[in-house]
């Protein structure tokens, strides 16, 4: 089966479950006055919102990586506009602001547009580093000069260059026949969302003990046990749509699921000393834009690099 094939197949079956998930949504809504209570709203709400994400990536792939590109460039955009809103800056922070919303996230979408990797990999983690303070300097304000700078270079880190590398996937085998870097893109949001939603699942059916109570009350060990393993096990059941056998998918599965938590969860704590509950209200049932890529952040760029050094062709 070529990667097309694969691709469409993939998406017939996410279609399928999305159909008996508002199936099942809309019958437990029935039951009852208050339209089976606060959980089936908040699942329903979700289900809609996935349609909606899914017809935007099913879109993309159907116009071609630059449309994938312009969408992630976007997400990027309202993540970090997300971020900034809740880190409040000051009128000095203006030119590195600027900076990061116009010429970081437009720079950053080029190269991996034109395949620079090598470019690519360390534009912001050095040049933006270096000049973002650089630029707070002009605006003449040395209050809190540190943790202003600070904000500003940890959102671009995680709006900007941790959630590019999702769609980087696309470009990391050039001479790979179409379609294979789309695959790499839908395995790893596949894998990064049944991890949330299975996590989310078995916590509410089976959850007793509290994994971090004070950063997200809502995490429990016995979710993140058999939500994980459930992500793994589909991970690994989906080997076919990647370059990996089944055993090397089952360990990229893990490390997906692995890293995707410990973003939502240093990302919960960044909310939490902020006195926030979600970064924004962007997306029905998920909050902001920055809630439903948490997870992306960490993982995207922890698997892209793995994946580019076991499987450099």
């Amino acid at each position: 089966m070529n990667p097309q094939a694969k691709i469409i197949a993939v998406f017939s079956g996410i279609v399928a479950l999305l159909l008996v998930a508002s199936l099942v949504g809309w019958l437990l809504s029935r039951r009852g006055p208050d339209g089976g209570g606060d959980t089936v709203r908040n699942l329903n709400a979700r289900v809609r919102a996935w349609w909606g994400m899914v017809a935007v990536l099913g879109a993309c792939f159907a116009i071609g990586p630059v449309a994938t590109l312009v969408v992630f460039a976007f997400i990027s955009f309202f993540a970090l506009r997300e971020f900034i809103t809740l880190t409040p800056t000051r009128a000095g922070d203006h030119l590195p602001l600027v900076a990061a919303f116009y010429l970081l996230i437009p720079i950053q979408y080029w190269l991996i547009f034109d395949q620079w990797y090598g470019l690519f990999a360390i534009f912001i983690p050095v040049y933006a580093f270096l000049s973002l303070p650089v630029l707070a300097v002009f605006g003449g304000d040395t209050t809190d000069f540190l943790e202003r700078t600070t904000k500003i270079q940890w959102g671009t880190m995680v709006a900007i260059y941790c959630i590019s590398h999702a769609p980087a996937l696309m470009i990391l085998h050039p001479d790979a026949p179409p379609g294979q870097g789309q695959l790499l893109l839908l395995y790893l949001m596949l894998v990064v969302q049944i991890s949330d939603v299975m996590q989310y699942v078995f916590g509410k059916l089976f959850g007793r003990r509290k994994l971090a109570p004070a950063v997200s009350p809502s995490k429990t060990v016995e979710g993140l046990v058999g939500g994980g393993l459930a992500a793994v096990g589909i991970g690994t059941a989906l080997w076919w749509m990647t370059p990996f056998s089944p055993l090397q998918a089952a360990g990229m599965a893990t490390v997906i699921v692995v890293a995707g938590v410990c973003g939502g969860l240093a990302l919960s704590a960044v909310k939490r000393s902020l006195g926030a509950k979600d970064w924004g209200r962007m997306i029905e049932g998920h909050g902001g834009m920055m809630d439903r890529m948490d997870s992306v952040v960490f993982a995207a760029p922890v698997f892209f690099h793995l994946t580019r050094y076991w499987f450099p062709a």
